[in-house]
């Protein structure tokens, strides 16, 4: 999918939502369990009632690899359930020596058919570039994250007095284009959002961190929106396990429609 594309549907949805599949077999619904695919069977339902809100689905890879060959099998059916309109991330966080990225980059972009895959970039630009030649695909690079480690690099000042974020952001704008590289930026800064924005005024982000981690969407849209809206806003677990028994779909489609409704608010207020 390319960036015309994804504004489209983010236009005709009046919404920016992107829902994280994180599915948890020790969280999900207990009644779920008897079922031959627990983990399809509870990602077929939140997508069921999300699908009219979400613009993006993004599986993080390490719950199914944690449940070897059965949760790769979930992830495939998953894939395939998933409308080939909606953007598709795999939140895979790789990043190694060129040819070992090449097949990463082939695993998920020509094997799994993803739009997008999230990479680390500190092995440089040969960890990246590998993932940049497959057209309308993406690289979503870790640029600056809400966890609590952060700190321990990403803030950690370089010899030309820049944070080492910026280096990685203004260095990795020689790799990619606004067209194919978009930047995962936390939404529990708001002041760093707007840094980053300065930055890179045309990029996409991937926004993780509101909802169960308190970032605010009014923030994010505020310090990081832009012309095209340029923001994908992650919700995992306060949408997917906003219920608990047989009706779990329903209130993740409740949670899911509380956030569009703020999101068109903010595209109206932003988006200019």
């Amino acid at each position: 999918m390319d960036k015309k594309a994804l504004f489209a549907k983010i236009s005709q949805k009046s919404s920016f939502l992107c829902v994280g599949l994180d599915t948890d077999l020790t969280k999900i619904p207990e009644h779920l369990l008897k079922e031959k695919d627990p983990i399809f069977a509870f990602n077929k339902q939140i997508i069921d009632n999300t699908i009219d809100q979400a613009v993006a689905y993004k599986p993080n890879t390490a719950f199914y690899e944690a449940l070897g060959p059965k949760g790769w099998e979930s992830l495939h059916k998953t894939l395939e359930y998933i409308p080939k309109d909606v953007f598709t991330i795999a939140d895979a966080k790789r990043g190694d020596i060129g040819n070992t990225s090449g097949l990463y980059a082939k695993a998920f972009f020509e094997m799994m058919d993803f739009d997008s895959v999230t990479v680390a970039p500190y092995m440089g630009i040969d960890s990246v570039k590998p993932f940049l030649a497959f057209e309308d695909k993406w690289v979503i690079l870790l640029a600056l994250t809400s966890n609590e480690g952060s700190q321990d690099f990403q803030m950690l000042e370089t010899k030309n007095g820049k944070p080492f974020f910026q280096e990685v952001i203004e260095k990795s704008q020689k790799w990619g284009t606004p067209d194919n590289m978009m930047y995962v930026v936390g939404a529990t800064r708001g002041e760093k959002i707007a840094e980053v924005r300065k930055l890179v005024p045309d990029h996409f982000f991937l926004v993780p961190g509101v909802g169960a981690q308190g970032g605010s969407l009014e923030e994010v849209a505020k310090f990081g929106m832009n012309s095209n809206c340029g923001l994908l806003v992650n919700s995992s677990r306060g949408i997917i396990y906003a219920g608990k028994d047989k009706d779990f779909g329903k209130a993740a489609k409740t949670e899911a429609q509380k956030l569009q409704t703020e999101m068109e608010i903010l595209l109206d207020k932003y988006c200019k």
